[in-house]
C-alpha cells in the first residue's frame, strides 16, 4: 500500500530520508499493530460496564486487562507517534518556520531533552523492574493479573523505543541540515524567514 507523503515537520524530513531506515520502520510497525488494541479496549470496556450494571457481575482480571492494555498502547505507541509528528510540540518555535529551522529544532530538542530523558528513565526504572521481575510481581487484587512485571518492563520499554527512533530523527535531520538539502526548491533568503 503506497502511503502518501507527509506535508511538513518531522515526518516530511524523516519521509524524504534516503536508504532504509529500520529503526522508523521498527517504530512505525510497532505503534501500527498497538494501535489496534485501542479497539480492543473500547469492547472490553463496553464489556465490563453491560456485566457490572446490566447483570451485577464483574470481574478484576478484565477490569485490569483494560488498563494493561492502555499501557502498552501509550507506552509503546510513543515513539510512533514521535516518528509521526503527532506528539504535543510548542508551536511558537516551530509552526510557520522553515524546513531548516525545524530540522534544527528537532535536532536540539532530541539531544538536550528526549535522550537525556530516556536514558534517565531506563537508568532510574532498571531496579524498579528487576526487582518485579525476580519476584514475579503479580496483582494485588484477589483474582487479579498475575503480570504486574510484565505491565511494569514498560517503563523500560518506552524510552528504549523512544531512543531507537531519536537515533532516526537526528540521522534525518542532520541529512536535511547538509549542504544543498533544504528541502525547499532552492535555498534562499526567503525560506528562512518565518
Amino acid at each position: 500500500m503506497e502511503v502518501s507523503p507527509p506535508k511538513s515537520g518531522l515526518a516530511r524530513i524523516l519521509h524524504e530520508l534516503p536508504g532504509r531506515d529500520t529503526a522508523s520502520q521498527l517504530t512505525g510497525w510497532i505503534g501500527r499493530t498497538v494501535s489496534w488494541l485501542t479497539l480492543l479496549m473500547v469492547v472490553l470496556t463496553f464489556g465490563i460496564v453491560i456485566l457490572r450494571y446490566g447483570i451485577n457481575q464483574g470481574w478484576i482480571w478484565l477490569q485490569e486487562s483494560v488498563t494493561y492494555l492502555h499501557a502498552l498502547v501509550f507506552m509503546t505507541a510513543a515513539a510512533w507517534a514521535f516518528q509521526t509528528d503527532d506528539h504535543v510540540r510548542v508551536d511558537i518555535f516551530y509552526r510557520n518556520r522553515s524546513g531548516r529551522h525545524k530540522a534544527w529544532v528537532n535536532l536540539v530538542g532530541t539531544l538536550i531533552f528526549l535522550v537525556p530523558f530516556s536514558i534517565f528513565l531506563i537508568v532510574i526504572g532498571w531496579d524498579y523492574v528487576a526487582s518485579s521481575w525476580a519476584t514475579q510481581e503479580g496483582s494485588r487484587e484477589a483474582g487479579g493479573l498475575p503480570l504486574v512485571y510484565l505491565l511494569k518492563s514498560l517503563i523500560l520499554i518506552m524510552p528504549a523505543l523512544l531512543l531507537i527512533q531519536s537515533f532516526s530523527v537526528v540521522r534525518a535531520c542532520i541529512f536535511k541540515l547538509g549542504p544543498n538539502r533544504s528541502g525547499e526548491s532552492g535555498h534562499s533568503r526567503e525560506s528562512d524567514n518565518p
